[in-house]
């Protein structure tokens, strides 16, 4: 995905928001490379405090890009750890994009091999254990300031399960990458976030 995709990515996650909260109408007009299938997540972020105010997707290729972009900015607007995303709250927030590459399996002889495969930064993880799961997008140990272990820990705290389960043989991690496009202000410029 190049910039110009990534930045008409952004306008349709912001068109899909705006949709959500609004009902302004959607924009279908999108290049093939949105319909072949893709993980992707939406962040909305408040400005200029960039606190968190929604994220969801989908960690691996379950739609048409084009599909899982829009299911995932509608859904940012209503996640379930904050009020839902008001009207009043458009000119306020950011959206971010993280289009994905399909989590692939880390497997390892020794659990403890992980700490050196997992590269901050550039690693998003997702976590299966016991019918719990967690994800956390490539950019998240690096807002958080998060060390391999940390990273982790957090992970397997976000599932619901205990903190070193990640050591289990039968726990199964994955790792994928990210390319991240973001609007520096609220409806404003659309730059690729570097980590």
């Amino acid at each position: 995905m190049n910039i110009g995709e990534g930045e008409k990515a952004v306008r349709f996650a912001r068109n899909a928001v705006c949709d959500e909260v609004t009902f302004c109408g959607i924009s279908n007009t999108l290049p093939a490379a949105f319909d072949r299938p893709s993980g992707v997540f939406v962040t909305l972020n408040t400005y200029p405090s960039l606190e968190l105010r929604g994220c969801i997707g989908y960690p691996g290729p379950a739609y048409p890009l084009k599909r899982a972009l829009e299911l995932s900015a509608r859904s940012a607007c209503h996640d379930p750890r904050f009020p839902d995303l008001d009207e009043s709250e458009l000119d306020h927030v950011v959206v971010e994009v993280t289009i994905l590459t399909p989590p692939e399996p880390m497997a390892v002889k020794r659990r403890e091999d992980l700490i050196d495969m997992i590269k901050i930064g550039k690693h998003g993880l997702m976590i299966e254990y016991r019918g719990r799961t967690g994800v956390f997008l490539p950019q998240v140990p690096v807002e958080w300031d998060w060390n391999v272990l940390e990273y982790l820990e957090n992970l397997c705290r976000k599932a619901g399960i205990p903190k070193d389960a990640w050591k289990e043989q039968n726990c199964n991690i994955y790792s994928f990458e990210g390319r991240i496009f973001k609007e520096t202000s609220p409806n404003g410029d659309i730059a690729e976030v570097k980590e």
